[in-house]
């Protein structure tokens, strides 16, 4: 069975029509090392407006209206494209390797395919805004994280007055069977990241220790680790493969099934999809309590590329996103949260990042590029 880095090389092989090529060559040159003057943002602003031009792909379709907003300020004409985390990955590597002229800045996910194949072979570089680096958290500069996305545990909450999801082991017990649906994480590199990060040494060990809390005794290893083995266990304990979020929130939040079950259905999807519970009558509530995580989370990285044309746009651009009026396309809903602490959240309906993050699994990018392959090709015994 192949590898999915494998399938996805294929599948972007496949849509090489998409990868478009500039006009212009770039230097073949190595990236260089990425010394550049502080500017003031009023200096930021007068040579981005000279340039007049900013070009950007982006695996966010919100990008779109972001971009709008951008123009409407500064008067900087926006080129957007929207793209697959894997076709902007290999477009970026494409036109790098080939010289010529693409985006000038990304905004990207996929932590471990952008570490391992457009940061270090220099394709892409961080750059931070002077101004805020004092106010984006330390853990978030670097790589830049513009926006982080939590993906929780998520249950049908009709008639059921507390979540009796507290620990992530019952989704490997008989009695839980067949209850727990997640997205195929070869559809998605964020969730094949998430299952990596599960057997890092970190996480398979507070796994191994959630696995004595539930059963009452050590966990016996078939496998390399705690990690592995809860993936094996749930994919053998009959989890419900997606393809979407959208349609696993909708499955799950049916109102009327929980009286014909022993356990409401659960997922682990976006909780962006909670607003669901009130835009499309379901019954949706994350379980909060979990051990010894009650979800993860994944970013969206702002980068900028060794050939940039437009740099000093392109710096601005990311400025832009850190703003209230840059983060409103994804602050309008639940379920993103800017690294700027500033930002407001929907606080009647969602929480501050600050009480998520510390009951998630976070993406360690170059973890996640050594091993991915490994955790795939052991997943491939149970998806296929």
């Amino acid at each position: 069975m192949k590898k999915m880095l494998s399938l996805l090389m294929v599948a972007a092989l496949l849509t090489t029509s998409v990868f478009a090529t500039g006009s212009k060559e770039a230097p073949a040159a190595p990236a260089p090392a990425q010394a550049v003057k502080e500017v003031s943002h009023d200096e930021l602003v007068a040579l981005a407006k000279a340039e007049g031009k900013v070009v950007v792909y982006a695996t966010s379709s919100r990008i779109a209206k972001a971009a709008e907003g951008f123009t409407k300020a500064y008067g900087i004409e926006v080129v957007s494209s929207n793209l697959k985390d894997f076709e902007l990955i290999e477009k970026v590597s494409k036109e790098a390797q080939a010289g010529v002229f693409g985006a000038d800045f990304v905004l990207a996910q996929d932590a471990g395919r952008l570490v391992g194949e457009l940061i270090k072979p220099g394709y892409l570089y961080n750059y931070i805004p002077a101004n805020l680096k004092g106010v984006i958290p330390a853990n978030m500069q670097d790589p830049l994280q513009v926006f982080a996305i939590n993906k929780v545990f998520i249950y049908n909450d009709e008639n059921v007055a507390t979540s009796p999801y507290t620990n992530i082991w019952q989704f490997a017990d008989p009695k839980y069977k067949s209850l727990l649906q997640f997205k195929n994480p070869f559809q998605e590199g964020v969730n094949a990241n998430f299952l990596t990060m599960c057997t890092s040494p970190e996480w398979s060990a507070k796994i191994a220790k959630a696995y004595k809390s539930y059963f009452g005794k050590d966990i016996v290893l078939t496998t390399p680790n705690a990690g592995y083995e809860w993936i094996k266990a749930i994919y053998s304990n009959d989890l419900i493969v997606g393809t979407s979020d959208t349609t696993l929130a909708e499955n799950i939040g049916i109102k009327g099934q929980n009286a014909k079950r022993s356990f409401p259905p659960v997922g682990l999807f976006v909780f962006s999809k909670a607003r669901y519970a009130t835009s499309k009558n379901l019954a949706l509530k994350p379980a909060m309590a979990m051990d010894p995580f009650s979800g993860f989370y994944y970013s969206l990285y702002a980068l900028m590329t060794r050939s940039a044309q437009h740099p000093n746009a392109a710096k601005l651009f990311i400025e832009y996103l850190f703003t209230a009026e840059g983060f409103a396309p994804w602050g309008d809903d639940v379920g993103t949260y800017s690294a700027n602490p500033n930002n407001p959240i929907h606080e009647d309906i969602d929480f501050p990042f600050a009480v998520w993050q510390p009951l998630l699994v976070q993406e360690d990018g170059q973890y996640c590029f050594d091993n991915r392959a490994e955790v795939e090709e052991f997943l491939n015994q149970y998806i296929y």
